[in-house]
Order: structure tokens, then C-alpha cells, then sequence
């Protein structure tokens, strides 16, 4: 089978799964999308993934997508078919938000007010609206980012001032488990947090959650989950860490999806 042909395998049969645990949590299938997660993927991964149907694709560092974003575009561009929406979904430093923003549709990584600031600033020089998340650090693992669950509600406080960036949900990595039912605490632990920060006069749009990966997305789905960011059981195996992975960028969060 052709890398075309098993990424579009792939992404039926996960649509298929997704569909069966929406239903069994009494969910629309349609409100659950997938976000393939295509670092260290080649850009024609991402490419066929698009033909396939998929309309998000997410990276963890800035420095990979600055050459793959761009030919994903040029070769969809040449076959007369549209751009996905690029999320960007690993740790972002404040000296990369400028291009960040010229790469990304949406961030789903704010962990902090000074970051906060700092994209607000930007996309008010693009003069752009960006789709933010935060990301929530649920089980306080210090190699993750994101803040903790009781830092939330400051850092959505904060957002009132951010003109030019839109606050539309919660992000989370849990911790790493051998069995995907061990995830559930940590996604019902999130759908709670954002219904209660919706209660906020500054997060009228906060609705979408971003959790669930390759090994664990149908209880994510069960659990309430908008956007999975499915890597492996999509693309199939990345390359080996270290390989494709830009000099001095710290190793991604989540590599397990």
C-alpha cells in the first residue's frame, strides 16, 4: 500500500473509531476533529493526509515548520486545493511568537501572561486575531509546560486585555500511562476546568479542549474532547528522535501521539 493510500486507510478508520465513542458518550461525531500531528513527518505525509480529507495539521517547534508549512501549501496550491489550518502545539519561547504567527493558525500552548503579552503584541503588528488555547499542566510534571489548574483562571482574567487574541479553550498532556482507560481521570479533570472558567466574563468562547492522542483518543472523545492530535495511528512511526528534530530544540511534549 502507498503512503498516499495508508495514511487515508488510516484516517477512515480512525474517523470510524472516533464516530463509535462519540456515540457511546451520546456525543455528534461531527463535533470532534482530528488535528494530525505531523512532526517528523515528511511534508508529503502531510500532503496526502490533507487529500485525504484532513483540515488540521499541528507542529511542535517553530523551526520544522518554517520549511514545512510552506511546502505543504506549495504543493496543495499546485493541485488547486486549499491549506489546512497549522496548530501549533509544543512549548513556544517569546523570541519565536513573531514567527510563529506568520507559520500558525492557531496556538495552543499559552502557559503564561508575559507569553500572553507577547503574542497580543505580535498579531497586533499582523494585524491578526489568533485562536489561542491554554495549556493546562494537570499532574504538575515539570518537563511539561502549561500552567497548573489553579493558575488557570489568571491567566483567563489576564486575557480580557488581549485584543487580538481569542481565548477558545483548554489543552493538556496527561501523563504517560500503559493503559489508555488511566487518561480518563485527566481529561474529565479538564472538561470540569473549562466548564468551570466559562463562568468568566472573559471566556465567553472557551469551548474547545484539545486532549487525547494516538494511544487514547477514544476516551478523550468519551470524555468530551473537540480536537485529538493523532501523530502515529495516522502517519504511522516518525522518524527516530533526533533525526528531523532541529539543532538545540528540546525533545516534544506528548511524543507518544
Amino acid at each position: 500500500m502507498s503512503g498516499a493510500a495508508a495514511i487515508a486507510s488510516r484516517l477512515a478508520a480512525l474517523r470510524a473509531r472516533v464516530a463509535d465513542a462519540a456515540h457511546r458518550a451520546g456525543r455528534d461525531p461531527a463535533g470532534v476533529e482530528i488535528v494530525g500531528a505531523s512532526k517528523r513527518q515528511p511534508a508529503q505525509a502531510a500532503v496526502h493526509a490533507v487529500r485525504a480529507g484532513l483540515r488540521a495539521l499541528a507542529e511542535n517547534y517553530v523551526q520544522e515548520a518554517r520549511d514545512k508549512i510552506p511546502a505543504v501549501a506549495a504543493a496543495l496550491a499546485a493541485e488547486g486545493l486549499p491549506a489546512p489550518r497549522w496548530h501549533l502545539i509544543g512549548r513556544l519561547q517569546r523570541n519565536k511568537v513573531r514567527e510563529a504567527l506568520r507559520l500558525f493558525d492557531v496556538v495552543e500552548t499559552l502557559d503564561g501572561i508575559a507569553l500572553g503579552d507577547e503574542l497580543e503584541r505580535r498579531a497586533a503588528e499582523l494585524a491578526r486575531r489568533v485562536p489561542v488555547l491554554i495549556q493546562v499542566n494537570l499532574c504538575g510534571e515539570a518537563q511539561k509546560g502549561g500552567v497548573a489548574p489553579a493558575e488557570a483562571a489568571r491567566l483567563v482574567a489576564a486575557s480580557a486585555a488581549w485584543t487580538h487574541l481569542e481565548l477558545i479553550g483548554l489543552m493538556a498532556i496527561p501523563a504517560a500511562a500503559s493503559r489508555p482507560e488511566a487518561s480518563r481521570g485527566a481529561f474529565a479533570r479538564l472538561r470540569g476546568l473549562r466548564d468551570e472558567l466559562r463562568a468568566q466574563p472573559a471566556a465567553p468562547r472557551l469551548r474547545e479542549l484539545s486532549m487525547g492522542m494516538s494511544g487514547d483518543f477514544e476516551i478523550a472523545v468519551e470524555e468530551g474532547a473537540s480536537w485529538l492530535r493523532i501523530g502515529s495511528a495516522l502517519f504511522g512511526p516518525r522518524a527516530p528522535a533526533g533525526r528531523g528534530r532541529p539543532p538545540g530544540a528540546r525533545p516534544a511534549e506528548g511524543e507518544r501521539g
